[in-house]
């Protein structure tokens, strides 16, 4: 088991971030900037809202590598608080509906105002403004409005909700953190800060640019009788003799050639491949195959060649792979395995996670004194919540 060390230096020490607590893209986008070393201050509300999917906070990843501090925003000390921490960060995160932040009186007119660096980051769903606004949603919504959903799953089914990787993580968190990247080094050039609009339908569109532009090409059929969704024999998942599944990709011809020779499958058997039934052949044939024989048994015949083969792993499998450990791409700290911060970086470096922890007036005098100077912080130490 490895221990804690740390937040490492990363490539952007020396960058501080102020995040409001939320749930979802926001705090995906406050881990990836702390991951990679920025000093991020999460301000959380002294009585946490229940939304039904709490976890024991040390298993609630996504809040690892902070500092914190709880405190009241509807009190206007509290408020005045959070302006003097603005005054020295470079960025604001904030995950809310349209308006809160307003409302709190802490919008982007009052904290641009106190600091004109600051880069206010702010994450929703259907974007700071446009007919559904202020409208409620979740992950699966913004996908389905954007067309990308009805892409995802298999020939005559339902579309199938992808997790919320697509929405809430990739076209919401990490569109965050890229554009706050980008104003934060537009302002260190112009000495102005400015806001970040990030929503996850435009993020959520954004990653499908290249779908959408075979859907214009007219290159793409209906759900599920693609290359890329399951619509190709020799991209796809089968089952094996012991229940357990493999996963096929080789979309080139030559690494398609050596998967099927192999796997000992005649390729003359199967016809042209632009036949009308050449997809059921072939389908039939690999399903077959690999049914014939157990996981173990393809994996030390097909890993590491160029078969584009890798077996489907359980999330309790995958951390105990040899390409992955050897990697480090999962890490252990405390007791409770997780992904490393990525990317890597040669000279700065990613050390471990520090696990999410519960902000106390201890922990927050502490980082009060870090940001506002040990005087400052006495004076405003009766406003810490916890």
């Amino acid at each position: 088991m490895t221990t804690t060390t740390g937040i490492a230096s990363g490539p952007l020490k020396g960058i501080r971030i102020v995040e409001f607590a939320g749930i979802g893209p926001s705090p995906m986008a406050a881990m990836t900037l702390a991951d990679m070393g920025s000093t991020v201050l999460r301000i959380d509300r002294p009585v946490p809202p229940g939304l039904g999917i709490e976890r024991p906070l040390e298993y609630n990843l996504l809040l690892r590598n902070r500092q914190s501090i709880a405190l009241d925003l509807k009190d206007p000390a509290s408020k005045e608080l959070v302006l003097e921490l603005l005054e020295t960060a470079d960025a604001l995160i904030e995950g809310f509906r349209p308006g809160t932040m307003e409302r709190l009186g802490l919008g982007p007119e009052i904290c641009l105002a106190r600091n004109p660096r600051l880069v206010y980051g702010r994450m929703t769903g259907w974007g700071q403004d446009g007919p559904l606004a202020r409208a409620a949603g979740h992950d699966l919504n913004y996908i389905a409005l954007t067309g990308v959903l009805s892409w995802i799953g298999r020939e005559k089914q339902p579309p199938t909700p992808p997790l919320n990787l697509v929405g809430d993580y990739a076209g919401g968190g990490l569109y965050l953190a890229l554009g706050i990247l980008a104003a934060i080094l537009e302002a260190r050039n112009s000495g102005q800060g400015q806001i970040v609009d990030a929503a996850i339908v435009d993020g959520t569109a954004a990653l499908a640019t290249s779908v959408f532009g075979m859907h214009e090409a007219g290159m793409l059929g209906p759900r599920g009788e693609n290359i890329l969704d399951s619509g190709a024999p020799y991209y796809d998942v089968y089952e094996c003799a012991d229940g357990c599944w493999v996963s096929v990709a080789p979309i080139e011809d030559k690494f398609y050639q050596d998967l099927l020779e192999r796997l000992e499958i005649d390729a003359t058997t199967l016809g042209r491949r632009e036949a009308p039934d050449y997809r059921r052949r072939a389908a039939a044939a690999l399903k077959a195959r690999f049914k014939s024989q157990d996981r173990d048994y393809w994996c030390r015949l097909l890993e590491g060649t160029d078969a584009c083969f890798a077996p489907v792993l359980s999330a309790s499998e995958a951390p105990e792979h040899p390409h992955l450990k050897a990697r480090r791409t999962f890490v252990t700290v405390d007791g409770i395995t997780q992904p490393a911060a990525a990317p890597r970086f040669s000279r700065t470096g990613n050390g471990l996670p520090v696990p999410p922890a519960k902000p106390t007036k201890e922990t927050g005098r502490a980082v009060l004194a870090e940001w506002l100077g040990a005087e400052k912080a006495r004076s405003r130490e009766e406003l810490l919540k916890g």
